[in-house]
């Protein structure tokens, strides 16, 4: 972090504000070593580098003592007469740069910037209170002038400041904010500037710079005193030297005494990782006798530190981590009066010796001793995990010798027994927290923990289905921890206080059989041989047991429950749905996971409460039923054998199922739903639909679906907008007549059908917008004639003819009749030879094309007509079309509303191709891919053509 102080700059002859008028916009600019050299003489040098590699320079040759240095008293600087004639043309130097910023040339350098951030409205107080003279206010030192800056300093900014200089102003090779000015500065007839009464400071408050400092660390607040006399006083207040840590740092015997002796009111130190350890921790116990929390570790600690411990009364907490206590081979004694917390973790003793009469929390984490002995009558939580090296006798006579002990963590001693458990037991009659992981000698079956309220057994393979009776007296315990414990095959508990449950990777585990009506969290992975679950309890709102796949039964007595998740048990079977029912024992239930229970075969669910299924992979199922009124979700990905489904009621909003394609007998009651898709049910022949706000129906490929259902279908869901039958061969003329139900009706898809006529559609979709008729091929050439002469589908604006035998006279009749179209598919119409839309010709052989005035045709607003596999093609002359033709030799456009013209591998030359697009005022993308007569010469001449192009296409470029 990096800390500049840039004050103020005030000239005057009176402690009055001023605004700044200059004949131009100007800004402090000089060359870097001039600079350098002014900003010594301002007292604003900046910082030399990141304080050095040596941590003990880096954090203390620059420390602040409070008593100001060397550093002169004074921070204001005066200027003489030519000083301040070269800062003024430096200041004009600088004029384009604060153009740029948006400085008003014709008003000049305006600049009235507040810098007084005190917390109220008056001038700041804080020398006076803190004790400290105030600088001395003579006529040759003057104290600027400055607003005073409130809180609600958002609304008034606009009045305070009229200019805002850059932030960055790079100069060879240093980097300088920028300073604001304040103040009066005026310029004379004969280019003079006047200054007097001239002071550099940054006036904040010591009560906000207080404030500010207590967000910085140790190396910050170093930083920061190297600024300004101010900051160096603020930096070394004691309130940010509490706690004085140096952990892994580079800090010498000396440097230290330094600080203890500059703060002797230090209450914290943590030299963990220091080169010294032994004499900077006998520095601490001795100088700070203030000191309540030390940290030491990383080194070796001799016997004299532990003696001249007591001798530090009010030392609380002692944290000695990885570090070798005395020579390692006499005993350690750690006697203390006051010491409320000791940490001894992965430390090398031989023996250890503690006696802390007010001890509460004893860790001996990972250490290497053979012997412990404990005289701590208040200890409370005890901590000797991984003590290998401690045997049975020793672990037994150290914790029996606390009678107040709470917490005991005993993972990782192997020489446990149940005999130790035992008597422990005995002695701590209040222990509520035991955790005996990995410890195998212990089963626990003669043990009785009554007080217990948390237990942890993870990898004891002592631990069987005898040991749940020692467990089951616990009748206070809430969290029972059994992961990878190898020989238990059944657990059978009622205990009404238990909350929490975990059992992981066991793999001989059977049975589960809980009761607590305050159960919370039941954790079960990875149990392969687990086939019964029971859980009664009225708190347990989420449960995931995730692949159990030998499981066969669930019972749940869970009046709460709302998540079930049973991905990939295998073994469910159907019997689990009156579990998961209304009825049953999850009258709450909201998300159901069923994904991949392959022996599923018929499910029937009936829930009001029930808002997300998922049946994703269960490739069994055959039936299914939901009667689930709120179901808003529900997944069948995989489901691919389902034959007969009913969702009634169901509030799905939406529902796929062309995934099922063996549906034959659908029923659907749906009052939200708007969309439904059944593209693939190719054997469905029974369908009920009442949904009635339905507006989208895609029954593509449902080849069975006659006129009797889709007319059934459309009286019972009238708000149908969008209706697609393609591929529906059964469907026929009462089908189509059955349409007049759905006055929405915008968008009909009756592709791949085998309609003679589209009398039916024309009578009963008055307002019909997009027809598409792919592959109708046994459509008669006339069956299109109600379009373009009687005026049937006002409204259509899109007609897709592509694949179809229509023949050429009836395919340019319709388009040069429906006016109104504006999308065009005749792709793949091998009866095209030659297309010639001017207007409608009688004479079919004529190749000469001739245009009336279109000023007298009526308006056309075709903007894309598709041409694409008409080989047959090779004229085209179309006023607004685009083609994209095989053979395509000559084409003429007049297309006012063509965005995109494609034309790959068509055989037109470039004078054709530029008198085409010279009428496209708004084309801006061109495909001449595989366009033999077009060469990259061509790119040009058709930019200049078309100037409103962005995008080329071609076979050597895309522009």
């Amino acid at each position: 972090m990096k800390i500049w102080c840039f004050p103020c700059l005030c000239f005057g002859e009176k402690e009055e504000d001023h605004v700044v008028n200059t004949t131009s916009n100007s800004q402090y600019f000089q060359s870097s070593s001039k600079r350098k050299e002014q900003m010594r003489g301002f007292g604003l040098e900046r910082e030399r580098g990141e304080m050095g590699n040596d941590d003990s320079e880096l954090f203390w040759a620059t420390l602040p003592d409070g008593r100001g240095g060397d550093e002169e008293e004074g921070t204001g600087l005066q200027l003489s007469d030519d000083q301040s004639e070269d800062f003024l043309s430096l200041v004009e130097d600088a004029e384009p740069r604060l153009t740029a910023t948006g400085a008003s040339g014709s008003q000049g350098l305006k600049v009235d910037v507040n810098l007084n951030l005190g917390l109220g409205a008056g001038p700041s107080t804080s020398s006076s209170a803190t004790g400290r003279e105030p600088r001395c206010l003579d006529t040759q030192n003057k104290r600027p002038k400055v607003h005073s800056l409130s809180l609600d300093w958002m609304t008034s900014f606009e009045h305070d400041s009229h200019y805002a200089a850059p932030s960055n102003e790079t100069v060879g090779d240093e980097s300088f904010q920028d300073v604001g000015v304040s103040g009066n500065i005026y310029r004379s007839n004969n280019d003079t500037v006047k200054m007097d009464d001239t002071e550099l400071r940054m006036d904040l408050t010591d009560d906000l710079l207080h404030m500010v400092f207590s967000f910085l660390d140790h190396i910050d607040l170093c930083r920061a005193a190297r600024v300004c006399k101010q900051w160096k006083d603020a930096s070394s207040h004691e309130d940010f030297w509490r706690y004085l840590n140096f952990e892994n740092r580079m800090i010498s015997v000396q440097q230290f005494e330094d600080m203890c002796r500059r703060y002797p009111n230090t209450t914290g130190v943590n030299v963990y990782g220091t080169p010294a350890l032994h004499p900077l921790a006998m520095k601490a116990v001795c100088s700070l006798r203030k000191l309540q929390v030390l940290t030491l570790g990383k080194g070796q600690l001799a016997e004299t530190f532990f003696q001249a411990l007591p001798d530090c009364h009010l030392l609380m907490n002692l944290n000695i981590n990885d570090a070798m206590l005395g020579s390692g081979i006499q005993e350690i004694p750690i006697h203390h009066d006051g010491l409320r917390e000791l940490q001894i973790v992965k430390c090398r003793v031989l023996r250890i010796s503690i006696r802390c009469p007010l001890l509460e929390i004893l860790s001996l984490k990972r250490s290497s001793m053979p012997h412990a002995v404990l005289n701590c009558p208040l200890l409370q939580s005890l901590d000797i995990a991984s003590c290998h090296k401690l045997s049975d006798a020793a672990i037994r006579s150290a914790a029996t010798s606390c009678p107040r002990l709470q917490s005991l963590d005993l993972s990782n001693c192997s020489c446990v027994s149940d005999e130790t458990i035992r008597e422990i037991a005995t002695a701590c009659v209040n222990l509520h927290v035991l955790d005996a992981s990995y410890c195998p000698n212990i089963s626990l079956e003669s043990v009785r923990l009554t007080m217990l309220t948390v237990l942890k057994l993870h990898s004891c393979e002592g631990i069987t289905s005898a040991s749940m009776i020692a467990i089951a007296s616990c009748y206070m315990l809430e969290v029972l921890e059994l992961d990878n414990c190898g020989l238990l095959t059944s657990v059978s508990l009622d205990l009404e206080r238990l909350k929490n449950i975990r059992l992981v990777h066991c793999r001989k585990f059977v049975d589960l059989n809980l009761r607590s009506w305050v159960l919370s969290a039941v954790t079960v992975s990875n149990c392969p041989s687990l086939q019964r679950i029971s859980i009664a309890s009225n708190a347990l709102k989420k449960l995931v047991l995730q692949k159990q796949e030998s499981l066969t039964t669930l019972s749940l007595q869970c009046h709460s429950l709302q998540e079930l998740d049973l991905t990939e048990c295998e073994s469910l079977t159907n019997a689990i749905c009156e579990v998961l029912s209304s009825h049953g024992g999850c009258p709450a239930l909201r998300s159901l996971v069923l994904d991949s229970c392959e022996s599923l075969t018929a499910v029937s669910l009936s829930s009001k409460t029930l808002v997300s299924l998922s049946l994703g992979g269960c490739r069994a199922i055959t039936s299914l039923e939901l009667n689930c009124p709120y179901l808003e979700h529900v997944s069948l990905d995989g489901c691919d054998h389902l034959e007969r489904a009913s969702f009634s009621p169901v509030g799905l909003r939406s529902l796929n199922l062309g995934i099922c394609p063996k549906l034959n007998v659908l029923y659907v009651e749906a009052p939200q739903m708007v969309s439904l898709e059944l593209k693939g049910c190719g054997v469905l022949s029974e369908a009920i639909i009442y949904c009635p706000r339905l507006t989208s129906l895609d029954a593509s490929f449902c080849s069975q679906l006659k006129d009797e259902c889709l007319s059934a279908t459309t009286s019972l869901c009238p708000l149908i907008e969008s209706l697609v039958l393609m591929s529906c061969p059964s469907v026929g003329p009462d089908g189509l007549s059955s349409l007049r139900s759905l006055p929405n009706l915008t968008y009909l898809d009756l592709s791949y059908t085998f309609l003679v006529n589209l009398q039916q559609v024309f009578d009963s979709c008055l307002y019909l917008k997009v027809l598409k008729l792919q592959a109708c091929k046994y459509l008669s050439d006339t069956s299109l004639e109600p379009l373009y002469k009687d005026g049937a589908l006002p409204a259509l604006y899109e007609l897709d003819l592509s694949y179809g035998t229509l023949c050429q006279s009836a395919i340019e009749e319709l388009l040069a009749g429906c006016m109104n179209l504006t999308h065009v598919s005749l792709n793949g119409c091998i009866n095209m030879h030659d297309l010639d839309w001017g207007f409608h010709r009688h004479k079919q052989s004529e190749m000469i094309t001739v245009y009336e005035n279109y000023e007298d045709q009526p308006i056309r607003l075709l903007e894309n007509l598709n041409c694409v596999g008409c080989p047959n093609i090779k004229k085209v002359i179309v006023p607004p079309v685009a083609s994209n033709c095989n053979s395509l030799e000559i084409l003429k456009l007049n297309c006012p509303r063509l965005t995109s013209l494609f034309l790959q591998s068509c055989n037109v030359d470039e004078e054709v191709l530029v008198a085409a697009i010279v009428q496209c005022n708004v084309l801006e993308t061109l495909d001449v891919r595989f366009c033999p007569k077009i060469s990259p010469t061509s790119m040009v001449a058709l930019r200049s053509a078309c100037p409103s192009l962005k995008r080329i296409f071609s076979s050597f470029l895309t522009a």
